[in-house]
């Protein structure tokens, strides 16, 4: 069967789309907003009261596309950023509510509608939940507190890691990085309560009073679960100890990126000879997971100095690091003081959002990170239509074809690598929509009254499913992702783009747009996945999902020189105050961005080419085809953000802020330069622009 033809099976089968078109409503009708949150309508593609016609396009083109949208669009008290992504996110939390009130109530329901209907009233009966305080957390508590040996650490760490409590480091399966057809063992540095190891590493002011902020939240979360002060201040010390030499044993995000930072396979033996302190063997068997000889350690290092650490630091120390680990990881479905507490630091203090967000979108989206796939049944059956399947189809065709007809003309890439980069290319597989079989959460008991029980529980079946695999081939039809979410990734090890449904409707897609349009949304996002591909990252994995090298040395020079000028372009732009973006932290993103730009402007063009008289070579509200595209582009990135968010995602998102998302592509671009007649000189028309793809 040839590419083609799969790809149009799998379109078929699974695309779908949602539109503004009043010709093909939901029949989901968005739930009544509580009276302190107002409904959120779906955003709009190719907004015309987006734009900010003071301002010059050839500028600041995102003030120009965006500026009139963030004039009238604040962040809203409970969200700490808010942009069309959000605005999405939010629309579909609230047709997702609706699903879940009547399941909820629904004396009828199937098996998989009560599932998801008794978690979400298990969740909104805040005051059952504020009358237990923290007792569901009490057995816990007193298991760490009956701790006396170093063997029952070990034996405590697996049981509390087996709740996904994220203490010291984790565990669970992977791709084999050189065999991307079977899944292996993997461990991996973790156990950090900060976002990120240069929270308890860097000097300057601000890193300073954040651990004071910290160490301080600490101490009121271990009064909240019946320590004097003195008792408090003296755990919450061990534990800022014991996190700061986790954080100084772990790599840092950059070199975390690169894979051969996260390949080091070894046999189990020789890991417990690594790290004798963590008696390996002993945990492993406690975890009750299929048998194996091998595990991939990230990195080594890391385990080399927790394993001095497990000697030097007293029981004592690790029992108070527990305890902090345990109630951290249950705050958020404990009593109001404690969600107060881990609000007031991770929300507010860390993130800028002020006010907490209403119980029912909490409780909406715990649902949707636990149950995902059972939640995403209802919302696939009453939210999909399927007028919009065609003109995705031939999108999705279209952007592979513009990318090979990209690789095939590159000037830098000399003839044997760019035979492997199409092998690549015509390998990528596409996931649309929704999984082909759904998860089966039958096993998950869902206990009325019974929040954290209920979240512990599906939490456990988690960390086994994904436990279980070990030794297994890797199943490349499940999903990272739930279909109401608003993303889309790639998987560099199954070489597979993947687009939940969620994403699926303006302003990405729009059936009563035009192509143009939808080109800049949906069609960028489609062709952004095609290129990590062939980003940083993913150019080092082959068309299997192996870790191989398939370039020639010379292209592979060329491409690192080609990537470290976005690199340098990025780290130039700054964040908030004195905080510059970390270009080699965004590079996949940044990379993915040029490309996905060109890429689908390549694959309208086309089009308009082969049909002249269609609208898309039409003035439309005064804009060109070519201009409509790149607002099309530029309007799904409108956002305001506070400034503690720009400082934390500076920190740990590898994705630039919307504004560099947008003048960053586009002052590298010559066709946005021509569309917009912008001139040498001008800020969006940068000299020695950066190319990869």
């Amino acid at each position: 069967m040839t590419r083609k033809a799969v790809l149009t099976l799998i379109l078929m089968a699974f695309i779908v789309a949602l539109t503004a078109d009043a010709s093909e409503k939901s029949s989901v009708t968005p739930a009544k907003p509580a009276s302190d949150s107002p409904a959120v309508e779906r955003p709009r593609s190719f907004d015309l009261a987006a734009i900010d016609k003071t301002v010059d396009p050839c500028t600041d083109f995102y003030e120009y596309a965006c500026g009139s949208w963030r004039k009238n669009n604040p962040i809203p008290p409970d969200q700490s950023r808010w942009g069309r992504f959000n605005q999405l996110a939010e629309y579909n939390r609230q047709v997702l509510r609706d699903i879940l009130e009547k399941a909820a109530t629904d004396s009828n329901r199937e098996p998989v509608i009560q599932k998801i209907g008794d978690y979400y009233h298990s969740c909104m009966e805040e005051e059952g939940v504020n009358g237990k305080g923290f007792d569901p957390i009490k057995s816990d508590l007193a298991h760490i507190a009956s701790i006396e040996t170093r063997s029952q650490l070990i034996d405590t760490l697996s049981y509390l890691q087996s709740k996904d409590v994220k203490a010291v480091f984790a565990f669970s399966s992977q791709p084999d990085l050189h065999d991307a057809s079977m899944e292996i063992a993997g461990i991996h540095q973790g156990g950090l309560g900060l976002p990120d190891r240069d929270y308890y590493i860097k000097d300057d002011a601000k890193s300073k009073e954040t651990r004071e902020k910290y160490l301080a939240h600490v101490v009121r979360m271990f009064t909240l679960i019946g320590d004097d002060e003195s008792t408090a201040n003296r755990e919450a010390a061990r534990v800022m100890d014991i996190e700061t030499k986790l954080a100084e044993a772990s790599l840092d995000r950059v070199k975390m990126r690169d894979p051969k930072n996260r390949d080091h396979k070894m046999k189990v033996s020789e890991l417990t000879a690594l790290a004798p302190n963590l008696e390996f063997q002993h945990f492993f068997s406690s975890a009750n997971v299929p048998a194996f000889s091998e595990v991939n350690v990230v990195p080594p290092d890391f385990f080399q100095q927790v394993n001095s650490a497990i000697r030097t630091i007293p029981l004592s120390d690790w029992k108070s690091y527990l305890r902090w680990q345990t109630v951290h990881a249950a705050a958020a479905m404990l009593s109001e003081p404690f969600v107060r507490e881990d609000f007031d630091f991770f929300g507010r203090y860390l993130s800028g959002q002020q006010e907490l967000q209403p119980r029912w979108k909490r409780c909406v989206r715990f649902t949707d990170e636990l149950l995902g796939e059972a939640l995403g049944q209802p919302y696939v059956t009453e939210t999909f239509g399927s007028q919009g399947r065609a003109r995705m189809l031939e999108m999705g065709d279209a952007l592979e074809k513009a990318l090979g007809a990209d690789i095939k003309d590159l000037p830098w890439m000399t003839a044997d690598t760019r035979k492997q980069a199409e092998i690549k290319l015509k390998a990528i597989t596409n996931k649309i929509g929704y999984p082909d079989h759904w998860r089966d959460y039958s096993s998950v008991d869902i206990r009325p009254n019974d929040l954290l029980g209920n979240t512990e529980r599906a939490r456990e079946f988690e960390v086994h499913r994904e436990r279980n695999k070990i030794g297994r081939p890797v199943d490349k039809s499940e999903w990272e992702m739930s279909p109401p979410t608003v993303n889309a990734y790639y998987q560099a090890a199954q070489n597979d783009i993947n687009f939940p449904a969620g994403i699926l409707q303006p302003p990405f897609f729009d059936q009563s747009q035009d192509d143009a349009v939808n080109y800049g949304g949906i069609g960028v996002v489609i062709g952004h996945e095609l290129t990590h591909g062939f980003d940083d990252q993913g150019s080092k994995f082959d068309a299997e999902g192996n870790l191989r090298n398939w370039w020639t040395d010379q292209d592979r020079l060329e491409f690192e020189q080609r990537t470290t000028c976005i690199a340098d372009e990025y780290s130039s732009f700054v964040a908030v105050d004195d905080v510059h973006l970390n270009g080699r932290l965004t590079l996949g993103e940044n990379t993915a961005d040029n490309g996905g730009l060109r890429v689908a402007l390549a694959a309208l063009n086309k089009q308009r080419a082969e049909e002249p008289d269609s609208r898309e070579n039409q003035l439309i509200a005064g804009f060109t085809p070519e201009q409509r595209y790149f607002l099309g582009y530029a309007q799904i990135w409108c956002e305001n953000r506070s400034p503690e968010s720009s400082r934390l995602l500076a920190t740990i998102d590898p994705h630039s802020p919307g504004r560099y998302r947008v003048n960053g592509a586009v002052q590298n671009n010559e066709d946005f330069a021509r569309a917009f007649k912008c001139k040498a000189g001008q800020p969006m028309v940068k000299a020695n622009a950066c190319r990869v793809w």
